[in-house]
């Protein structure tokens, strides 16, 4: 059984090259607006706006922790 997500992992992980995706990390900006969201939301909250980016962003770096270790998996 295929679950629907690990479709899109193995497409972003089989892509060329492999290494670029294993190795890829966010920009220090975008690590920075992850990190001022997250203090937001634990110290007064967000608005709807900011709440859908936070968790767009969770979606996608979750996304992109699998792939990652599926390219891994395919460089080896």
């Amino acid at each position: 059984m295929v679950r629907a997500y690990e479709e899109v992992i193995n497409f972003i992980a089989s892509g060329q090259p492999s290494k670029a995706i294993a190795d890829f990390m966010p920009s220090e900006q975008s690590k920075e607006r992850v990190a001022y969201l997250i203090a937001q939301e634990k110290n007064s909250g967000l608005n709807s706006e900011e709440s859908s980016e936070l968790e767009h962003y969770l979606q996608l770096e979750h996304l992109m922790r699998l792939a990652k270790a599926k390219a891994r998996v395919l460089i080896q």
